[in-house]
Parts: structure tokens; sequence; C-alpha cells
């Protein structure tokens, strides 16, 4: 078999798994996946890799941190559909990546449309134009510039996709969108990350759907950065405590939380494995809500697992700080999971009450939280909060996340 026949076998397998996942849902994302050569974007990948299921990091900088890459292709399909570019519409890209995501705006918005994508980096933008031309999209603009600011030269648009983690909403990509355009934004929240997609409704943005993902942040002159404290047992580094919003946190007082055994809690929520569907939310409005990774050293302090294999949602106050864990609730044929709280620290035992509480709380509001959605205001422009289940302030935007049925 040649090169040509290869990569088209591995590019078919990875859309055939995204219709069998049901992330592809429509005809027009699944001929652009079987259109477009991932691997020619990732020249240095082998096929398999350029083709699998993960993210392949495509530049690192000085400190050896990724800082760009060919998201997963589920991360992009998901998109694409959320986006649902439509033959003739403009659309412009922030963060050109590898170029492959611009090949595929292209391809759906077909030979009247118009895809401009936008990067920071000149070296990122080189790349990605020398990507495109090799797999036959010449007609895509690729600019360099601060995508925070948009790029007003080819607006209005009719869709904008953002392929970088956001802390914030700046108003350019409101104002440079279509007055029916639609905005998708991997957008960082209280530090967890969903992709919404909005459609502009004036000057507000409301949420029409979104999946949890994980992005590189975007990089550039409103960067808002997460804080990471690291607490010790001992001399060991045991466990990662990451905050966002600058949010202030005494890290002498957290580096002792550590000296005592932990207090586990079980809460008596008992879900199937994995079945989380935004609980973050229901924790995001306690002061300290924080992510807890757990390193190598916890295990031999006697830490449990946390919920999560990467990490875990969680909360600080002060001195102590507190994380989900699970254990098995059910039978072997029926695998079912028991959320717990583990809280470390002097006051270990009313933090675990605050997390069993709202834990409690999205149990009893299950049936409703399919109908989650967020809708972003410009910032000190927002309705009264009655009804919202969460509100998050950024510079630029307030973010309502509000509940209806299902």
């Amino acid at each position: 078999m040649n090169e040509d026949t290869i990569a088209a076998e591995f590019r078919n397998g990875m859309t055939d798994w995204l219709l069998r996942n049901d992330i592809i849902k429509t005809p027009q994302v699944e001929a652009a996946m079987r259109a477009v050569s991932r691997h020619l974007f990732v020249p240095h990948a082998p096929a398999e890799e350029a083709y699998g299921h993960d993210s392949v990091v495509t530049r690192r900088d000085e400190a050896g941190i990724a800082i760009s890459s060919a998201s997963g292709p589920g991360i992009v399909a998901g998109m694409l559909e959320q986006l649902d570019v439509r033959p003739g519409h403009r659309v412009l890209e922030i963060g050109a990546g590898t170029g492959y995501n611009a090949a595929l705006l292209a391809h759906l918005a077909g030979p009247h449309g118009q895809v401009t994508t936008i990067d920071l980096d000149q070296d990122i933008v080189d790349d990605a134009r020398s990507h495109l031309d090799a797999a036959g999209y010449g007609n895509v603009t690729v600019v360099q510039g601060d995508g925070a600011e948009g790029y007003l030269d080819h607006a209005p648009y009719d869709r904008i996709a953002v392929t970088a983690g956001a802390w914030d909403l700046p108003p350019a990509w409101r104002d440079q969108l279509a007055p029916d355009g639609r905005l998708v934004v991997p957008l960082r929240m209280r530090g967890f990350t969903r992709a919404v997609a909005f459609d502009r409704d004036g000057d507000v943005l409301r949420g029409r759907s979104m999946f949890e993902c994980g992005f590189m942040p975007m990089r550039g002159p409103g960067v808002v950065a997460e804080r990471n404290i690291t607490v010790r047992a001992g001399q060991d580094p045991a466990v990662i405590l990451r905050i966002d919003d600058g949010k202030p946190a005494d890290e002498t007082a957290l580096g002792g939380a550590l000296a005592a055994e932990p207090l586990v809690t079980w809460t008596g929520v008992v879900v199937p494995p994995g079945e989380f569907e935004h609980l973050d939310f229901w924790l995001a409005d306690l002061d300290g809500f924080c992510r807890v990774l757990l390193l190598d050293g916890a295990r031999a302090h006697g830490l449990p697992t946390p919920a999560y294999s990467y990490g875990s949602m969680g909360a600080f106050e002060h001195g102590t700080f507190a994380y989900l864990t699970r254990r098995n609730a059910g039978q072997a044929d029926e695998p079912e999971q028991e959320l717990g709280v583990c809280a470390c620290g002097p006051s270990g035992e009313s933090l675990a009450g605050q997390i069993t509480a709202r834990l409690q709380a999205w149990n009893r509001d299950l049936p409703s939280v399919t109908g989650l959605h967020v809708d972003a205001y410009p910032a000190g422009a927002a309705p009264g909060t009655d009804g919202t289940l969460l509100v998050i302030r950024k510079h630029h935007a307030e973010l309502h996340a509000c509940v209806s049925a299902a």
C-alpha cells in the first residue's frame, strides 16, 4: 500500500470511531473529517499518532511547556458540530495551531466562504500556512496577531471558533460576530473548562450547548493564569492546589494541612462510574473552589484516590483543603460508585460538610442537569440573579449558569 492509501485508512478509521461514539452527528462534519488529511498538519508524527484519539503536541517553549498542538479528533469534531458552519459562511478562528482546524472550516464553508485564522506567534503562523498549502487549502487567510482582538478586516463573521482555552470573553469577539452569529470557545470557569456554543443576541451571548474539554491556555497580555500551591507531606511534595481567578490563598497555612490524618466522609451520593455531569457548577460557588492534584507523596500519606484520574474538584479555606474521592457501591455487574470527601487540615469537618451539601443538592437536581446553560453578559450589564445557579465575573463578561427543565 502506498502512503496515501495508508493515510486514508487511518483517516476513515478515525472518522468511523467518532461516528460510533456519537461525536460526529451530521453528514457535513463527517465529510470534512474524511476529506482533510490530518497527517499533513503534524508531519513529524507517525500516522497512527496523527489519527489517534489524543492531541499531538507540536511546539514547546524554552521551559519545555507545550504551547501549541493538534487537538484530539474528538474535541475537534465536537466543536465543529457546535459551530455548525454552512457553505458561504465567513469564519474566524482564534488560534491557528497546525492549520488542521482551519482546513476543516474551509471544507465546511466551501468555495464561496472565507476562513481567517490568527495566532500570536509568527512561527506558528508560518507553520500553519505551510501545512495548509501542502494540503490544498491555500485559500485560508493566516495572520499574526493577538486573537483577543479578533481580526476586524474580515468582520463581521458568521462563526468564530476559539481553539485555545480562554479565561474571558473579549468584547471584540462579540462585536465582530454577525447579528445572528455563533461563537464556540473553550471557556475556563473557576478552573474547569467547557466548550460553549454562544449565539449572539445583541450585546448578550446566549449559551446553546457545551461539553467538558481541556485546552492549552491562550497567551497574550490579557491572560489570567492559574496559581499552583504545593502542599508537602514532610519533605515530599504530595498535593497541588490549582486556584483560578486570582483568589487569595495562605500558602504558609496550607503547608501544614497534612500534619494530621485526613478525614474521609462518605456522602450517600451514588452514581454510575464517571457520571458527574456538570457537578463542578454546583461546587464552584464555594469561596475556595479549586482543583486538587495528587502526587506520589500523597499515597505514602494515605490520601485516597481522587474522583478523577487526573485530579479532582475540591476547595480550600485558610489551612485546610478537601477534594472528592469515590468508592465502589454496587455489585460487580452494577459498578455504581459513592462519592466522598477527603479533607485535610484543622477545619476538615466543616469544609467536608459544605462540599457534601453541594453534592447532595446536585444529586437532587440531576433530572434537570442536562438543561444547564451559560449566558454571557457584558460586565456590569447583567440582570438580577434570581433562578441562576452560579454567577462568574470576568474582566469583560459576567457569566450566568442557569438550569432549565430537561
